[in-house]
C-alpha cells in the first residue's frame, strides 16, 4: 500500500496491483480444479474389421446386435422394422439376459446425427453400456 506525495501539498495515488494478483490466482487454481470435471461427450466403440480371410462365426453375428437408423426416423434391430416409442422396451428385453451389453448404431449417409444420438440416448436408457458406431468404410471392411 504505498502512496506518492506530489509537490506542494497535493497527493498522488498508485494502483496497488498485490491484491489484484492474489485474485488472478486464486482464479487460475479455481479453473485448475475445476477443468478435469468438464464433460467429455459419448463414449463411443468402434469395432474393427475382421481379416478377409477368416470366416464369420454365425454365433458370434447372432449375439451382435445393429440398430440402424434410415431417413424419415425408420428404424431396424437386426432387420427387424420398430420405432422411436419401441425402441428402448424391445433393446431392454434383448439385453435383460446378456452379461455383455454391447450395442451398435449404423446411420445412413443423408440421415441427420441428431436421429443417430437420439437412438444412442434411447438405448443408454435401457442400460446398454457400450454404443458402437458402424460406418460405412467399416462395414466394407477398408
Amino acid at each position: 500500500m504505498g502512496m506518492d506525495l506530489g509537490s506542494a501539498g497535493s497527493s498522488m495515488a498508485t494502483p496497488n496491483i498485490v491484491p489484484l494478483i492474489d485474485i488472478l490466482l486464486v482464479l487460475i487454481i479455481i479453473f485448475m480444479v475445476i477443468t478435469p470435471l468438464t464433460p467429455k461427450g459419448l463414449d463411443t466403440l468402434v469395432p474393427q474389421p475382421s481379416p478377409k480371410d477368416q470366416q464369420v462365426n454365425q454365433e458370434q453375428m447372432n449375439k451382435t446386435v445393429v440398430v440402424q437408423v434410415a431417413m424419415g426416423g425408420k428404424l431396424k434391430i437386426n432387420n427387424e422394422d420398430t420405432n422411436w416409442q419401441a425402441l428402448g422396451p424391445r433393446m431392454e428385453t434383448i439385453f435383460k439376459d446378456r452379461a455383455e451389453k454391447v450395442a451398435f448404431v449404423k446411420g445412413d449417409n443423408d440421415v441427420l446425427f441428431m436421429d443417430v444420438a437420439r437412438a444412442i440416448d434411447i438405448m443408454k436408457e435401457a442400460g446398454i453400456d457400450k454404443v458402437g458406431l458402424i460406418t460405412a468404410k467399416l462395414e466394407a471392411g477398408q
